[in-house]
C-alpha cells in the first residue's frame, strides 16, 4: 500500500462524501476516485478491497468529528452543574450539525457495519473509545450522573441527529431548546 498519509486522508474524505451522498451502495473505488479528482485506480492502490475502504472511512470519520480541545478545556474548568452538561451536549450537537454529510456518513457506516464484521469491529473500537472519552470528561468535570446517563445522552443525540438530517417528525423545533430538555430530563432536573 502506498504510504502517503495526506493522499490517504484525501481519499478517505472523498469516500465519506460519496458515502453521505450516495449511501453504501454508491460507494465504489471509482466513485471515490472521481470525488477526489484523482486518476482512476488511485483509491484501489490505497484500499485494496471494499472492506479496507470502509474500515479506513470508519477510522477517518472520528478524526474529522473529534472535539476541539480549546473548546473542551474551558468547559472542563467550569463548576459541575446540569448547565455544564447542557453546554457539553450542545457542543456535540453543534459539531454534528456543522458537518451534516459526516454525520450522515457515520449513520451509513453504522448501518453497513451490521453486515460487515470487520467494519463492525473498527466502529465498535472507535465508538467505545469516544464513549470512554465522554465518560472521562463527565467524571473529571464532576458532572451529575455517570456511565448510564452518558449512554442515554448518546442515544438521545443519535435520535436528534437522525431527526434533523433525515425526514423527521415534521414539526419545527429549536435544537438548542430540545437539547437542554433532553439533558434536564435524562438527569432528572427541572
Amino acid at each position: 500500500m502506498p504510504r502517503n498519509p495526506e493522499r490517504r486522508n484525501q481519499l478517505a474524505d472523498a469516500g465519506l462524501t460519496v458515502l453521505a451522498a450516495a449511501g453504501a451502495r454508491g460507494l465504489t473505488h471509482r466513485a471515490v476516485d472521481a470525488a477526489a479528482a484523482v486518476p482512476a485506480g488511485t483509491t484501489s492502490n490505497y484500499f485494496r478491497s471494499r472492506d479496507d475502504l470502509l474500515g479506513a472511512l470508519g477510522e477517518r470519520i472520528f478524526e474529522r468529528l473529534a472535539p476541539d480541545e480549546t473548546v473542551l478545556a474551558p468547559l472542563a474548568e467550569r463548576k459541575p452543574s446540569v448547565d455544564l452538561v447542557v453546554d457539553y451536549v450542545r457542543y456535540i450537537v453543534e459539531r454534528l450539525l456543522a458537518q451534516p454529510s459526516l454525520t450522515l456518513a457515520l449513520f451509513e457506516l453504522r448501518l453497513e457495519a451490521t453486515r460487515r464484521p470487520g467494519l463492525n469491529d473498527v466502529l465498535n473500537r472507535t465508538l467505545e473509545r469516544n464513549f470512554d472519552l465522554d465518560v472521562s470528561f463527565h467524571v473529571q468535570a464532576g458532572l451529575p450522573g455517570g456511565v448510564d446517563e452518558v449512554r442515554l445522552l448518546h442515544f438521545a443525540i443519535d435520535g436528534l441527529m437522525l431527526d434533523q438530517l433525515t425526514p423527521g417528525t415534521g414539526r419545527r423545533y429549536d435544537v438548542d431548546t430540545t437539547t437542554a430538555q433532553l439533558v434536564h430530563r435524562l438527569l432528572q432536573q427541572p
